[in-house]
């Protein structure tokens, strides 16, 4: 049983508190289907939202099959299935391939086969199993809330909670929506709690809930709202609402609710008598039937003095003393059948304890860190390479950006002068070979210099272009996982993983397909263009780290990418470069800029004389070695892995 106790949730606004739900008491019975409607703004998804564990309560309590969830910690994911009002499906993916990831980063299988059976059934449940192949791009608004719902049942969770599934759909697509809801409900014992707008359909649930300004101000059966309120139909119920304050109806339902979940309880023995309502059975002793068993009589409440929690905890009695007696009735007539063959002693006890206690379904593991790694990796390739919008575009990239530095590399292979070792300015000769070879120096050396900063240049918008939108792009489906189990460590390094390829990929690219047209200028055996190739990574890794950790932190796609071009803009510039800057500036800035340092750690790769030819044209000191190079690039995309992995995992559900 789900309880609500006196429960509230308040916010500031202008100093002043705002009761968006406010003291609400609520029983919901294993094996109901109950729907929370209301005007908009009343606090339905706010309700629903605090029962699934994303909005605290501020006053009350809430519990779940005796155990307090402020006390004693939320729902485990596997308990609870929550289908928001957004998708939660990746177009690119097919419906069979959505539901098997879901399958594998939220339960623990033991074998393929298991895993198969899981998704089929899921599959069947939702009657989704005929376009089992088709992307999800291609699906109706109907489709898609069904596979919603069909991405939650993957847990068999004992609690659904559903928020506003049918809004924007056709009425037929919505009626198969509630009707779907509707018989899930009837399944073992489950809980199932539907917010919408929509007064259609009210005959499918078990109860209605109406709030007003955050109270409730009825719930009972659908068959009472129009006795209720005092209208001939239901979209007068609404217009009704607002003719009194939420205070006043919430008194009015004090005093009038008792009948109304009499009618409750009555209804739900109804469906446990015809067997349309399947609910595990607690196990019974046989005792011999009594007179008071022989008719379930009316559930008395009937002091209405008594506070909601009063009468509340009294029809939760009710409830318990009726379901016990239906179950030893059906207990003592299983025992009565008399079988025809005759069964030894043995077997006969065996069967009586089969029919006292009901084997207890296996509980739901969350898969391990590696296991939720590997799904999201596999998954994210999968979607990369499918759009084929974004293969193009980094191919164009990787194509593009090297041959834009290939054009320069004409200049910087121009053969570097040296200055004789004496030289005799009094002649005119000597002077205008001094001048020669000092316009050669820093022809080439500009050349050179140009050339590194460019490939590092174009790496950092690469790396921003690999990573702004790569967590704000899906925050909704990010939240939505985290909730259902998916563990952020392992969300961060599957994307970690799928970066660093892309990294390693464009910058040894950009390194190789360069030095075919320009042969970077290392001492001989010195390795100095791998390690130019290696600042060529870690610039890369570094943009992309960074982009990333602000993609993680900002609270949409636009805002991360902004930030990230406006990053890659100040790289140029503040690098020294170009133009030196001030000192001052200089060394509060230089810290934050990846492509200084990648810069200067691949001047210090060169041979000493272009090292000496680069630094005649630049006045920007480079007087760091290129292990400290490396070290700051290193403490850079450190910084960015824990800036990411902190927005990860802040709460950020738009409630």
């Amino acid at each position: 049983m789900l309880e609500l106790k006196d429960f509230c949730f308040t916010i500031e606004k202008d100093g002043e508190p705002i009761n968006l739900v406010d003291r609400v008491n609520l029983k919901v019975p294993t094996g109901h289907f109950m729907a929370i409607v209301g005007p908009s703004g009343c606090g339905k998804t706010t309700l629903l939202n605090a029962i699934a564990g994303l909005n605290h309560l501020s006053e009350g309590s809430i519990s779940w099959m005796g155990r307090d969830l402020e006390e004693d910690g939320d729902l485990e994911p596997a308990e609870l299935g929550y289908v928001p009002q957004f998708s939660i499906a990746y177009d690119a993916l097919t419906v069979d391939e959505s539901i098997e990831a879901v399958t594998r980063l939220r339960v623990k299988t033991r074998d393929l086969d298991d895993l198969d059976l899981r998704i089929d059934r899921v599959l069947e449940e939702t009657g989704l199993t005929a376009i089992a192949d088709r992307q999800v791009k291609v699906l109706s608004g109907g489709q898609k809330r069904r596979l919603g719902l069909a991405m939650e049942l993957v847990t068999d969770p004992k609690l659904l909670l559903c928020d506003e599934v049918t809004s924007g759909l056709d009425p037929r697509s919505e009626r198969d929506i509630v009707r779907r809801l509707h018989e899930l409900s009837r399944r073992d014992g489950r809980i199932v709690i539907s917010v919408t707008h929509s007064l259609a359909h009210l005959e499918l649930y078990d109860s209605v809930l109406v709030l007003h300004e955050g109270c409730v101000a009825y719930h009972g059966p659908p068959a009472g709202l129009t006795h209720y309120f005092s209208v001939e139909d239901t979209e007068s119920i609404y217009p009704r609402l607002a003719k009194q304050s939420s205070e006043k109806w919430r008194k009015s339902w004090l005093k009038h609710f008792p009948a109304f979940y009499s009618k409750i309880i009555r209804n739900r023995l109804k469906l446990i008598e015809e067997g349309k309502l399947v609910i595990p059975e607690e196990p019974v002793e046989l005792e011999p039937e009594t007179a008071e068993e022989k008719e379930i009589s009316d559930p008395v409440i009937e002091d209405v003095q008594l506070d909601e929690t009063e009468l509340l905890n009294a029809f939760e009695e009710e409830l318990d003393k009726e379901e016990g007696k239906k179950s030893s009735r059906n207990k003592r007539k299983k025992s009565k059948i008399k079988a025809a063959p005759e069964k030894d002693e043995d077997e006969e006890k065996s069967e009586d304890e089969d029919d006292l206690v009901m084997e207890e379904p296996e509980q739901v593991q969350t898969p391990g860190f590696f296991s939720q790694f590997a799904t999201l990796l596999s998954r994210r390739t999968k979607i990369f390479f499918r759009d084929r919008g974004q293969v193009y575009l980094q191919v164009a990239i990787l194509l593009c950006f090297p041959c834009l530095v290939a054009l320069f590399g004409p200049q910087g292979n121009e053969a570097l002068l040296q200055y004789p070792d004496a030289i005799e300015m009094t002649s005119q000769s000597a002077v205008k070979e001094f001048q020669t070879i000092a316009e050669n120096r820093a022809k080439v050396g500009g050349a050179v210099s140009g050339i590194i900063m460019f490939q590092v240049v174009l790496l950092s918008l690469m790396g921003s272009n690999n990573a702004a939108r790569e967590i704000a792009g899906e925050r909704k489906i990010l939240e939505k996982e985290k909730f259902g189990g998916v563990r952020p460590l392992a969300y961060l390094c599957s994307k970690i993983a799928f970066l660093s390829c892309m990294i390693i990929v464009q910058s040894v690219w950009m390194a190789i397909f360069v030095d075919q047209f320009w042969q970077y200028p290392e001492a001989a055996g010195s390795g100095g263009f791998f390690n130019h190739m290696t600042f060529l990574i870690l610039v890369n890794a570094a943009m992309t780290s960074i982009c990333l950790g602000i993609s993680a932190l900002m609270k949409t796609s636009e805002q991360a990418s902004l930030l990230s071009i406006y990053l890659v803009g100040f790289q140029l510039p503040l690098s020294g470069a170009v133009l030196a800057l001030p000192e001052t500036v200089g060394m509060i800035t230089r810290p934050f800029i990846s492509a200084y340092w990648a810069w200067g750690g691949s001047i210090e790769s060169l041979d000493n004389r272009y090292q000496a030819a680069v630094k005649t044209v630049t006045e920007t000191p480079l007087e760091f070695s290129g292990t400290i190079c490396l070290y700051v690039l290193g403490i850079q995309i450190a910084f960015g892995i824990i800036a990411s992995y902190i927005g990860i995992r802040r709460h950020q559900w738009e409630h």
